[in-house]
């Protein structure tokens, strides 16, 4: 016999979960027979992340498609994509660097039809699972960071958009054991103080920007006045906007005309 809801919540409670109803209304409406039922609640009470246990994440009323290691979009994100929406010219160069699951880019090609969407990670498994979300119509590259994208690129690009690595290398170990465990170190670690990938791409990304184009970067609150430096050094024009409801800091930096 399969459980039932009430044994998937007292199994998923036991372990942890804190939301244990609403996973469990999930994990029941996706499991296709009772085995997978059993096998799906296995997983989460072995302490999965619920997204990897379901295959897929909900990120801006999409249905991103996650793999077992690879960094599952946080809900925070999308304030860095209605930042990038706000910003956006008709029919912009759109490139999603750091891509992960490509959950940035899918959300950035449903809401600015005619763009042209690159998207790029260093990770062979985010590279596969960006390739299922973002849509025919984009192009996912392979490599480390720029080093990706196609030198046509160079100058071209509106809207840059890079979830970059920002936790303290030793502040890695402190995460919940979802994340440690379950996703990519690349995609977690930013280095001693979280900011060397955001360095690297401030460094290179008046090179690739269109005249007018911005960088948009997810940091961390304590982070933030730091960032804004970083941009500003690498001759951008920064401002920071912050989204109190959604705990999400987004720096944003402007190249001039």
């Amino acid at each position: 016999m399969p459980p039932s809801y009430a044994h998937v919540v007292t199994a998923l409670r036991s372990a942890g979960c804190v939301f244990a109803e609403d996973e469990a209304r999930l994990i029941l409406s996706a499991a296709r027979t009772p085995a997978e039922l059993t096998v799906m609640v296995d997983r989460r009470v072995a302490g999965l992340p619920l997204e990897h246990v379901l295959g897929w994440a909900e990120f801006r009323g999409l249905r991103i498609a996650v793999e077992p290691g690879v960094f599952v979009p946080r809900r925070r994100t999308e304030f860095l994509v209605e930042q990038a929406v706000a910003l956006a010219t008709e029919a912009p160069v759109v490139v999603d660097l750091c891509c992960g699951s490509g959950a940035v880019g899918a959300a950035l090609a449903a809401a600015l039809p005619g763009a042209e969407l690159h998207a790029a990670d260093v990770d062979p498994a985010a590279v596969r699972c960006a390739r299922r979300n973002v849509g025919a119509g984009a192009r996912v590259h392979e490599g480390d960071l720029f080093e990706a994208l196609p030198r046509a690129l160079r100058g071209r690009i509106g809207i840059l958009a890079a979830n970059v690595p920002y936790v303290p290398t030793g502040e890695v170990g402190l995460l919940p054991p979802e994340a440690r465990d379950h996703e990519p170190l690349v995609a977690l670690d930013g280095g001693g103080d979280g900011l060397d990938v955001l360095r690297r791409v401030a460094g290179e990304a008046p090179r690739w920007l269109a005249p007018g184009g911005s960088l948009l970067v997810e940091t961390s609150e304590r982070q933030a006045g730091l960032a804004v430096e970083i941009l500003a050094d690498a001759g951008l024009i920064p401002r920071l906007e912050v989204s109190e409801e959604l705990y999400a800091n987004v720096v944003i930096g402007l190249k001039g005309s």
